[in-house]
């Protein structure tokens, strides 16, 4: 009989229903991060690679002067 009255109340209980929701919209979050990283990454790298070719150009054409 004890079995039956835990049993149903850890059926009834719903704190880990609310922690499950959590996890998965953690990992929504994760998830769509992942994504826009993967979109701007050649942008990112790309305009990088162009600030530190005018940054390159631009102090040794100074240094000179």
């Amino acid at each position: 009989m004890k079995f039956f009255k835990f049993a149903r109340k850890v059926r009834n209980d719903e704190d880990g229903a609310v922690t499950v929701d959590w996890v998965v919209l953690t990992a929504a979050i994760v998830v769509l991060g992942g994504v826009v990283m993967a979109a701007i990454k050649s942008g990112v790298v790309d305009a990088a690679s162009n600030i530190g070719n005018y940054l390159s150009s631009t102090a040794t054409s100074n240094m000179g002067k």
